[in-house]
């Protein structure tokens, strides 16, 4: 008996024991940039806007500047691209570039240019046309799959095409090249083709298009029969994808996603909440910075805080109308937003979950830290190069690689 009662004591002395050497349950990890407590200067923009239209909330424009406290650094790895439009990287470390002119190209991280990979179809690269957004399939390490969109020759002008193909284990060729999904229409117009692809959860193509640009196919955006000024949802073999949202209208077509885009040439997935968000030129002045929401009307001609070239009023002149979305962010001189992405590294803390846009007329790279959907500041990076910034990613390193329409490849980094 003396031993059982031995025994349960000692049992719960143990028990009690490694209950109080149990460490604390900590609270959950904060989230980057959640309750972050920003450091606001003047608005990065100094020069007058275009028009005296008013933005339909706070922070919708003209947001209080950011500076970088880490200290990083920029490096040129190449300047031998040829107007480079996308970059994408590869799981062996190396990049993938699309050059306007029609050549896909490997470039490494020691700057070593290849000779342009075979098999890629022609494209018409007048204008603002050429061969633009791709996309690495990410479960490239085993299908080595790419998507990419181009311009091509149609039958009454130019439309804009989304191909497939296999990069060839040598990297030299694009074998079973397939074209996927064309534009509904063709036109003479040589602007406004788009176009940067990404890959949803369900492994789903959503590509951003222009209108187009003419007086004629800018009302385009507005309608559901046409495939300019969309958003369009597709699967890997380029029919609509399941789940689409429905719009209303006569031969609205299925594989619309979002509409009311004028010349969208960002588009990029939040990485940890999944969200959609596209970048697209306004006229003068207007550029706009997008949350996107399946089935939303974007508003384009029909509300803008931009103007006409010419400096005069677009439609009625309105910012706002029941029924279209209003921009998360928009810039008014224009600076011109292409590609752009997410930061998810590490290396700059507060750079986790901002959103990194090449600027073309504005010649910078925009950093947004946005918070619950709402721009919260604005930096402006790497203003002294002077370079039109085309298009953003990040590599594998956790660096940001960024290509400009002179050929330069930077890459951007904790010092």
């Amino acid at each position: 008996m003396a031993n059982k009662y031995t025994l349960s004591f000692a049992c719960f002395c143990l028990l009690f024991f490694s209950y109080c050497d149990k460490p604390k349950q900590q609270p959950p990890a904060q989230k980057p940039n959640e309750n972050i407590t920003l450091e606001l200067g003047d608005p990065v923009e100094t020069l007058p806007a275009n028009t005296n239209y008013k933005p339909a909330f706070t922070g919708q424009t003209r947001v209080g500047s950011l500076v970088t406290k880490t200290k990083y650094q920029h490096k040129i790895i190449t300047s031998q691209l040829s107007s480079p439009w996308g970059i994408a990287p590869l799981p062996n470390g190396k990049f993938l570039v699309t050059e306007k002119g029609g050549n896909m190209r490997m470039v490494t991280e020691e700057g070593a240019v290849s000779a342009p990979i075979s098999g890629i179809p022609a494209v018409n690269s007048a204008g603002q046309g050429g061969l633009l957004g791709l996309l690495v399939d990410p479960s490239f390490g085993s299908n080595r799959m790419v998507y990419w969109a181009f311009s091509e020759n149609a039958t009454g002008g130019t439309t804009t095409a989304i191909a497939k193909g296999k990069l060839s284990e040598d990297e030299t060729t694009m074998t079973n090249v397939v074209v996927i999904y064309r534009a509904n229409s063709a036109h003479s117009s040589s602007l406004h083709f788009g176009a940067r692809i990404v890959m949803d959860v369900s492994r789903n193509l959503l590509i951003c298009l222009g209108e187009r640009s003419s007086m004629s196919t800018r009302v385009l955006a507005q309608s559901v029969a046409s495939s300019w000024g969309k958003i369009i949802r597709i699967n890997l073999d380029g029919a609509a994808a399941a789940g689409n949202p429905t719009f209303a209208g006569a031969g609205a077509l299925p594989e619309l996603y979002s509409i009311g885009h004028r010349n969208p040439q960002g588009l990029a997935i939040h990485p940890e909440n999944g969200e959609l968000w596209l970048g697209e030129f306004g006229p003068r002045g207007g550029d706009e910075i997008n949350f996107i929401e399946p089935g939303k009307n974007h508003g384009w001609p029909v509300i803008t805080y931009g103007i006409e070239y010419g400096g005069q009023t677009i439609g009625d002149g309105i910012q706002q109308k029941v029924g279209m979305e209003q921009p998360v962010y928009y810039w008014d001189p224009s600076v011109s937003p292409s590609g752009m992405t997410f930061y998810k590294g590490n290396k700059i803390p507060e750079w986790q979950n901002n959103l990194f846009v090449g600027a073309l007329s504005g010649t910078h790279i925009v950093r947004l830290h946005i918070q619950n959907r709402k721009v919260l500041g604005e930096e402006r990076l790497l203003r002294s190069e002077n370079q039109r910034f085309r298009d953003i990613t990040q590599g594998l390193n956790g660096a940001l690689y960024a290509v400009t329409d002179a050929g330069r490849l930077y890459k951007i980094d904790k010092e």
